[in-house]
């Protein structure tokens, strides 16, 4: 079903895979910020709106728009990942989108 250290298929809570992917420090810290409804997700083929629940599923292919540190980030999922693991680990959970 998957292979490497990834999960292909399936979803996750939002919170744990902004964590995941290493965008906060802590659960606690992007429970938060999706509370504050700061994320927007947009999934193929549905309109765009914003996460206020830490508990709504990320699917790999959503993309996910997002202001923190002074700076949009944009990005698309690529992966759910089984644990929180190392920078490059990380880094592999999404791609970064050009923004326009």
């Amino acid at each position: 079903m998957s292979e490497g250290p990834f999960k292909e298929v399936g979803a996750c809570r939002a919170d744990v895979w902004l964590w995941r992917a290493r965008f906060f420090k802590t659960r606690a810290l992007a429970a938060k910020f999706l509370e504050g409804g700061r994320v927007r997700l947009t999934r193929p083929g549905l309109d765009a709106h914003r996460l206020d629940k830490p508990a709504r599923p990320i699917k790999v292919g959503d993309q996910l728009v997002f202001a923190l540190g002074g700076r949009l980030i944009a990005v698309r999922v690529e992966a759910m990942g089984d644990r929180r693991g190392p920078a490059a680990e990380a880094r592999a959970l999404y791609s970064t989108l050009e923004e326009s």
